[in-house]
């Protein structure tokens, strides 16, 4: 067996997983409708009690005139993204190295829209000030907060203000990536609408941080949710009924989205156990939300056999991939959720002693 699959296997047979909130399972989905009424009347092509009053919610949460809830982020971003060209006249847009658009997408924008992209900043940081007032002539630019791929790393609020101002005077929309929104809040110390309330639009997901089903939502100025509501059916995100992401979506937000703060504080406990270890770090040093990358100087497959075996040792599962960095180092993602506060100090402590002795070993 491949290294890769070892790790996977081992991971896959431990009782308790160190990050997350569980296997997804199809209990998610009992669980969000264990109290629902059998009665409660379904959505219908996107109108209804039960889709509209969630929408209304999330705006109200969110600072902004109206909310569409869609099937999937994607579809949404690249919905807003196009409205805002259209807006302008000009089909060109500003993000990330690492946007979601650009690497995980297939280049949808670009095939589907006929959209040009501009890339900012350097792979390893967050877009800064400098970045955005060399970017020339662009419709639209997108900020993710976190940035997901170097680790969830944050620019400061008051770069973020400074963007938003700039924005403003040279008439270029702002577009948030908030899929993991919330998660950022303990840290900026800000509510959603004052974070917001910087942007012309935002997109928040219901299955990352919130470990719901699917979905995610669509917020701005009532026009720009009009237009959007428009291209949802164009891209066929109007199904019959969309009632059991929007349930399991309001569940999940009801039952987490107050833990935050919590999954933050544990995320900077966990950055430092395994900063304790050689030849361990983490990206960024102390979390600024509930995730962070965690990087070993080790070759991955003698790391994948090092975590497998701690896997068998413990029972707890830590990691069930690597990616390799380099030759001789490679690193995973974790993202804090239930699963971490279950744990006690000292079945963590006996973790992390059982990883140290095989990094020694080694």
């Amino acid at each position: 067996m491949d290294t890769a699959s070892l790790l996977r296997q081992s991971f896959e047979q431990t009782q308790r997983r160190l990050a997350g909130h569980g296997p997804r399972t199809v209990q998610t989905l009992r669980e969000a409708f264990a109290q629902i009424d059998g009665s409660t009347p379904s959505d219908m092509y996107g109108k209804g009690a039960v889709i509209e009053e969630f929408q209304a919610k999330m705006a109200r949460l969110l600072g902004k005139e109206a909310a569409v809830f869609f099937p999937s982020g994607t579809m949404a971003q690249q919905i807003a993204l196009r409205i805002w060209c259209d807006e302008k006249g000009l089909k060109r847009v500003a993000y990330h190295p690492l946007c979601h658009l650009e690497i995980h997408e297939q280049d949808g924008l670009k095939e589907l829209h006929q959209i040009e992209t501009v890339l900012l900043a350097d792979k390893t940081r967050v877009i800064e000030l400098d970045d955005v007032r060399g970017m020339g002539e662009v419709a639209c630019l997108l900020l993710e907060l976190p940035q997901r791929e170097i680790g969830g790393q944050l620019p400061s609020f008051e770069t973020l203000e400074a963007i938003a101002a700039y924005c403003r005077e040279h008439g270029i929309r702002l577009h948030l990536d908030g899929a993991r929104l919330l998660e950022v809040l303990p840290y900026y110390a800000k509510t959603a609408a004052e974070v917001c309330g910087l942007f012309d639009s935002v997109y928040i997901s219901f299955y990352k941080g919130l470990g719901g089903i699917a979905g995610a939502i669509l917020a701005g100025e009532q026009a720009f949710t009009d237009r959007a509501k428009v291209w949802k059916r164009r891209y066929g995100g109007d199904l019959i009924s969309l009632y059991p992401y929007v349930l399991s979506a309001d569940y999940y937000y009801q039952k987490r989205a107050a833990c935050m703060g919590q999954y933050h504080e544990q995320a900077r406990e966990l950055a430092a156990w395994f900063g304790g270890c050689e030849g361990v770090s983490t990206l960024p040093l102390v979390p600024v939300s509930n995730m962070f990358h965690v990087h070993f100087q080790v070759p991955r497959e003698r790391m994948s056999r090092i975590l497998a075996e701690v896997h068998r040792e413990t029972n707890i599962g830590v990691a069930g991939y690597l990616v390799a960095l380099d030759e001789g180092r490679c690193s995973f993602e974790v993202s804090i959720g239930d699963q971490y506060g279950l744990f006690t100090t000292d079945e963590i402590a006996h973790l992390f002693a059982v990883l140290r002795e095989k990094l020694r070993a080694a």
